[in-house]
C-alpha cells in the first residue's frame, strides 16, 4: 500500500494538530476532530464525511479489509498518512488501538436545516454534560431510526474525543443540529413537531403517554433535568416507570426507553 505520508516523529504537524484537536477550543477554531477505530472511521468514509486526512498504522490493523478500504479512499483522492506503531499507540485512547485515525472536518447543523417529515421521531437535549453521554444518545438514536438530534443550551461537545467514540460512527448518520430553546420552539411549531418533556414527577407515564409522530421527546440535563422554562411549553410530560431503589436512569438510558416506545408504535 503505498502511502503519501510517513510519520514516525511526535515533532510532526499532523501528531501535534491531533493533540490540538484533543481541546474544544482547538476544535471550534480549526472546525475539525479526530476519530479513532476501524468501525467509526470506516463508516466516516462510507458516509463520504469531510475526512482531511486518514491515518493508518499497518501493523497495528488486523482487518485486511481495512487496509483495503484505506487504499480505496487514497485512490480516490483521500490524503492517507502512515505512522509508526509506537507514536500511533501514544496517540491512541484506548490499549489496544486499533491502527485506525482520521481528521475529519466538523459540519455543524443549522436547525432549519434538519430534515422533518410526518413519521420524523428526534431527541433534544438540554445542557447534557457529559460527551460520553451525548455519544449514547447519538448511537441510540441512529438504532432506532431517529431523524435527528438537537442540542439546546451549554450542551457537550459531539465532537469531543468521548462522545464521538461512545457514537461507535452513528455521528457520520445522524444529523446533530444545535438551537437555542426559542428557536427551538419556533422549529417545532412551524413543522408541526410535537414535543414531550421526561420529568420524573410527570403524572403520565410513557407507556399511557399519546405519542404521535412527528415527535421530538425533550430530555434535561443529568443533574437538574429540564427548567420549568422548557417543561411548561412542551405538549406533554412523561415518566419512565421505576421500581427498585434507583431515583433515576442514566439519561442515555433514558433516551433510549422513550425513543424505543415511540419508535415500537409507529407503522
Amino acid at each position: 500500500m503505498a502511502m503519501a505520508q510517513k510519520i514516525s516523529s511526535a515533532a510532526n504537524p499532523v501528531v501535534k494538530r491531533m493533540r490540538r484537536l484533543a481541546d474544544r477550543k482547538h476544535r471550534r477554531r480549526e472546525r475539525a476532530f479526530v476519530v479513532q477505530g476501524i468501525q467509526p472511521v470506516w463508516q466516516a468514509v462510507e458516509a463520504a464525511a469531510p475526512i482531511e486526512l486518514l491515518i493508518v498504522a499497518p501493523d497495528l490493523v488486523r482487518q485486511p479489509a481495512a487496509l483495503a478500504m484505506v487504499a480505496a479512499a487514497e485512490a480516490a483522492g483521500t490524503p492517507v498518512a502512515t505512522f509508526d506503531p509506537m507514536l500511533f499507540g501514544r496517540l491512541a485512547d484506548r490499549e489496544l488501538p486499533g491502527g485506525l485515525a482520521a481528521i475529519v472536518s466538523s459540519w455543524p447543523m443549522v436547525l432549519g436545516d434538519l430534515p422533518a417529515a410526518a413519521d420524523s421521531l428526534y431527541v433534544a437535549l438540554h445542557e447534557v454534560g457529559s460527551p460520553g453521554n451525548l455519544g449514547t444518545i447519538i448511537r441510540t438514536a441512529s438504532a432506532a431510526g431517529a431523524a435527528g438530534v438537537i442540542l439546546l443550551g451549554d450542551c457537550a461537545d459531539p465532537y469531543d474525543p468521548a462522545a464521538v467514540k461512545a457514537s461507535m460512527g452513528a455521528l457520520f448518520t445522524v444529523p446533530v443540529a444545535q438551537a437555542s430553546a426559542d428557536g427551538f420552539w419556533l422549529w417545532a411549531r412551524s413543522h408541526g413537531v410535537r414535543v414531550v418533556a421526561t420529568a420524573g414527577r410527570a403524572a403520565t407515564s410513557c407507556w399511557e403517554a399519546e405519542l404521535p409522530l412527528p415527535l421530538a421527546f425533550l430530555l434535561g440535563s443529568e443533574g437538574t433535568g429540564l427548567p420549568d422554562s422548557l417543561l411548561d411549553q412542551a405538549a406533554d410530560r412523561v415518566r419512565i416507570p421505576m421500581t427498585g431503589t434507583a431515583e433515576s436512569l442514566n439519561l442515555a438510558v433514558a433516551a433510549g426507553i422513550v425513543l424505543y416506545e415511540a419508535r415500537r408504535r409507529s407503522p
